[in-house]
């Protein structure tokens, strides 16, 4: 019998696991179904911990919000989130193993930023008027800091990953897209229906808006690079149906942060000199200071609403802060979170807390048709506003510290490197990020993997390139030689 046992335990435990999960079926419990999975994922954390950061990376456009599917109030991403905080848990073991980390990566200025930034979260939280909610969201923060950027950073060394990561995002999102595209003709393509019909895989059309526009730029660096061209006829598919996405979306955020992202790229193409970008930008600042009640005059008198069915009059809402009801709210979320900051300068109400403390610092005449008590329809609206609500003056530093020095080291590096596939992978992922900068003084999506999975990716991409910059020279050498014997 023990001999019997040894040689046929893999059939014994499969019995007793049907038998086991068929009882609890039939008791309308199916839980137990997920225990092969977990295992499954465990084994693979354990022993190709970079093959789990693909999964991750793969099913983050597929994964479902379960708070958004009534389970529990739970807020938490299926499958991504319970993963990154494994590997994050992971990765600490390994630190605490190995005794220490890259000195390279822990000393660079994005991580020295990071550590800035998430220094204060930390203390912020200390001081929170609601200590549990900023713990869950600065935990929430700390897996994806760990995961997609220290992590990402070892698996980033070699380009052929930073290529596979953009892959295997891309293939899911562009699915995404069909499938909300196909839903959406089903509803006649109404402007009612793009706020909704891209659910389960997006809450909304604003953060799905803003993560097409995002990975636009990306789409086109597939498109150009020599390796992938016979490929280009998919990419260029993509690419359509991605514009299509963003159009339908009528996210008007998102629309404006592909127009700036196209502007941007003539100044890293042409090589424009610094002097004359910041004096161009020196100008219209104050232009608008100087006008600006003019301006504001004018924006009053546009009373375009953002509901129209025609794609024309909806760009033309973008300007109407007098009767639509959508611009109104924001900015009725943003003097809040201004209020809010009066009210707590230097430590703000505790990270994640806006949309808990916010309706008492609505004012009676900024309230509109969809104005809420209940932080439920949204945050603060803004990837800056946010952080000044939350976590006082320093909070809102620190982030703007984090996007600086990721625009000071990108555009150094773009201009240190000589044309090629590396230079290009940069250009292009200082486009993505810039789309979403945009999108970010309107919205903020960071609390969601769709958006923090590339957005801290980017900054580990940006990194490996910037230490390892001849490896990643070499390996465009050797590529050009493969392509001149394919030539020949």
């Amino acid at each position: 019998m023990p001999d019997y046992l040894r040689s046929n335990w893999v059939l014994i435990l499969s019995f007793l696991f049907i038998m086991a999960n068929s009882a609890l079926i039939a008791l309308e419990q199916y839980w137990f179904a997920a225990v092969p999975f977990a295992i499954a994922v465990v084994l693979l954390a354990l022993v190709a911990t970079d093959k789990l950061f693909y999964f991750i990376v793969f099913f983050t456009p597929l994964s479902i919000n379960l708070e958004e599917m009534d389970i529990g109030g739970i807020g938490m991403f299926i499958p991504t989130e319970p993963l990154l905080f494994g590997m994050m848990i992971i990765f600490f073991l390994k630190v605490l193993y190995d005794r220490g980390f890259d000195k390279k990566v822990m000393l660079h200025p994005f991580s020295i930023a990071i550590y800035i930034y998430f220094s204060w979260l930390l203390i912020t939280t200390l001081t929170s008027s609601m200590p549990i909610v900023s713990i869950k969201h600065i935990t929430m923060i700390l897996w994806y800091i760990v995961v997609m950027y220290f992590f990402a950073t070892q698996v980033f060394v070699n380009k052929k990953n930073i290529l596979r990561f953009f892959w295997l995002y891309m293939i899911p999102l562009f699915f995404v897209v069909i499938y909300t595209c196909i839903h959406h003709a089903v509803y006649g393509f109404t402007e009612r229906s793009a706020h909704w019909v891209m659910q389960p895989f997006f809450k909304d059309h604003t953060v799905y808006g803003a993560v097409l526009s995002m990975m636009l730029p990306i789409l086109g660096l597939l498109f150009a690079l020599k390796r992938y061209k016979h490929y280009r006829l998919v990419t260029l598919l993509m690419i359509f149906m991605l514009l299509l996405g963003v159009i339908l979306s009528h996210g008007r955020a998102a629309w404006l942060g592909i127009v700036v992202s196209a502007l941007i790229s003539i100044v890293y193409i042409y090589k424009m000199r610094r002097t004359f970008v910041f004096s161009v930008i020196g100008l219209f600042f104050i232009f608008l200071a100087v006008f600006w009640n003019d301006v504001v005059n004018v924006l009053q008198q546009n009373t375009q609403d953002s509901t129209s069915e025609n794609l024309i009059e909806h760009v033309q809402s973008i300007s109407n802060i007098s009767t639509d009801a959508s611009n109104l709210e924001r900015i009725n979320r943003w003097k809040s979170a201004y209020r809010m900051f009066e009210d707590r300068p230097v430590f703000g109400f505790g990270p994640g807390t806006y949309m808990f403390q916010y309706a008492p610092f609505q004012a009676s005449e900024d309230l509109t048709i969809i104005s809420t008590n209940a932080g439920d329809v949204g945050n603060a609206h803004s990837e800056f506003l946010g952080p000044l609500s939350e976590s006082g003056l320093l909070g809102l530093l620190s982030f703007l510290f984090l996007v600086v020095i990721f625009y000071v080291v990108a555009s150094r590096l773009y201009y240190r490197l000589p044309k090629g596939e590396t230079r290009k992978i940069v250009l292009f992922i200082i486009l993505s990020f810039t789309s979403y900068m945009v999108n970010g003084l309107l919205n903020n999506f960071l609390d969601t993997d769709k958006a923090s999975v590339p957005f801290w990716a980017f900054f580990a991409i940006i990194l490996c390139i910037d230490i390892h910059t001849k490896t990643m020279l070499d390996s465009d050498k050797e590529l050009e030689k493969l392509l001149l014997k394919e030539k020949k």
